[in-house]
């Protein structure tokens, strides 16, 4: 039962697209080390996507270099001679250092080498937000447009909104656009929310646990926008049992219960799965009626007309030079969100490491479900940005470990130890591995529950 309550077509495209970033990124990285590897002449031994222990998918060497495809979908490697890595290769160290190898050249060099990655990162997120933004530009929903109000879930109005309320401050910041209210929820400790209610305005001081709550709800539901059903084109899978739609129909009750709005119409489909039900539309001036299958995973086969077009979004377009500025503050302010978070989840209550970190299965749900460009390389270049601060943190086994001791070396003129080092490296591999297990273990925990 198990197995056929995944929505299969979803998961091959959140893997396929997850294995596509992710291979994007580290090949990109891992060449950020490679490149100025070879420009001061050391000599690289291995280039792998992919960890390769016992075997390998496919190899090939070409001149000094094995290229090759791992099999453990956790990362990538360069193999620099002369360099205490991932490969331990303790043998190499106990010889004469030769002049191709990483321990030969000047520590500005070497510091260049360990760095290289995360510039290319840093880099390319720059580079992704420009394009997006070129190609895309950018589209929000001003609140002033939410002429239906919100919708709320169980959560939202456990805290005491209702639907059709209309959030317009977070904090005493006013809301513009709702694009930006998960951001404003969740980089924050505390909550007060301006409300407008039936045309009077109202203050909410959210209880605490709220964003810790929201957290573990995987940031979903809580307020949407509030909009009616009404169709816009049929999936080939919609059986009718009687009737047929039309484009253009507006729902007024599903299974006899009275509909005005979509969230109101998935509350009630989700209860009459596998079922036939009868659904009343309003089509021109007057009424029909239609009988069709609920599926079992709770869809009917209709798409219905999207929130941004009934309610109308505010579009801004980039030219190619508007593009490239837009793109570097988007990823300045994307990297500045990210470390405000990290920084929470050590300064707030309501900000958990167990509820926010995640392993492979987390980030492969947040593709959608779909193939979408648009997303996909939005999802890709904050990636991006994630794994260049991730590495530059000076941890032992990151590029940040490498590069602090080696900056230890320029100022002071003492290069650590290759001893040091071999155990430098092993801490910080036992630490890394350590905290990639409880995250996978953090993601199997949420799937059963």
């Amino acid at each position: 039962m198990f197995l056929l309550a995944i929505d299969w077509s979803a998961f091959f495209a959140n893997v396929g697209q997850f294995i596509l970033a992710f291979s994007i990124l580290v090949i990109l990285h891992e060449l950020g080390h490679f490149l100025p590897a070879k420009w001061f002449g050391c000599r690289v031994e291995k280039f792998y996507l992919f960890f390769n222990p016992w075997f390998s998918f496919w190899k090939k060497q070409i001149g000094e270099t094995e290229y090759g495809l791992g099999w453990v979908p956790l990362g990538g490697y360069v193999k620099i001679s002369g360099m205490i890595d991932e490969s331990m290769d303790k043998e190499q160290m106990k010889l004469e250092p030769q002049p191709w190898e990483f321990r030969s050249k000047p520590a500005w060099q070497r510091l260049i080498i360990m760095i290289g990655g995360v510039v290319v990162n840093f880099i390319l997120a720059f580079v992704l937000f420009a394009m997006i933004l070129f190609v895309w530009g950018e589209e929000r929903l001003p609140v002033k447009n939410l002429k239906y109000g919100l919708a709320t879930d169980s959560l939202a109005t456990s805290v005491g909104l209702k639907d059709g309320d209309i959030i317009t401050a977070v904090n005493n910041e006013p809301l513009v656009f709702m694009n930006n209210l998960p951001k404003e929820l969740m980089l924050t400790d505390a909550v007060t929310l301006e409300v407008n209610r039936n045309g009077k305005d109202t203050t909410l001081k959210l209880p605490e646990g709220f964003i810790s709550h929201l957290t573990k709800n995987q940031r979903q539901g809580f307020v949407a926008p509030r909009f009616p059903v009404i169709v816009d084109s049929l999936s080939t899978k919609i059986e009718f049992a009687s009737g047929k739609f039309e484009k253009g129909d507006r729902f007024l009750s599903v299974n006899n219960q009275p509909v005005t709005y979509f969230h109101e119409f998935e509350r009630l489909k989700q209860q009459n799965k596998g079922k036939v039900i009868p659904i009343t539309v309003l089509r021109g001036n007057d009424t029909a009626t239609v009988a069709v299958k609920v599926q079992e995973n709770g869809s009917i086969g209709f798409y219905p007309q999207a929130p941004t077009v009934l309610l109308g979004t505010e579009k801004v377009d980039y030219s190619f030079f508007e593009a490239i500025p837009a793109g570097f503050s988007y990823g300045i302010n994307t990297l500045r969100d990210y470390i405000t978070g990290i920084r929470l989840l050590f300064t707030s209550k309501e900000h958990k490491v167990s509820d926010n970190l995640g392993s492979l299965i987390s980030i492969g749900k947040t593709f959608g479900g779909s193939w979408d460009w648009h997303r996909f390389w939005t999802m890709t270049a904050l990636f991006s940005i994630i794994l260049a601060f991730m590495n530059i943190l000076p941890i032992p086994a990151l590029d940040g470990g490498h590069a602090l001791f080696t900056l230890f070396e320029i100022i002071t003129g003492r290069k650590p130890s290759d001893k040091f080092m071999e155990y430098a490296q092993m801490v910080g591999m036992v630490l890394l591995l350590g905290l990639m297990a409880y995250a996978l273990g953090l993601d199997i925990w949420r799937l059963f529950k």
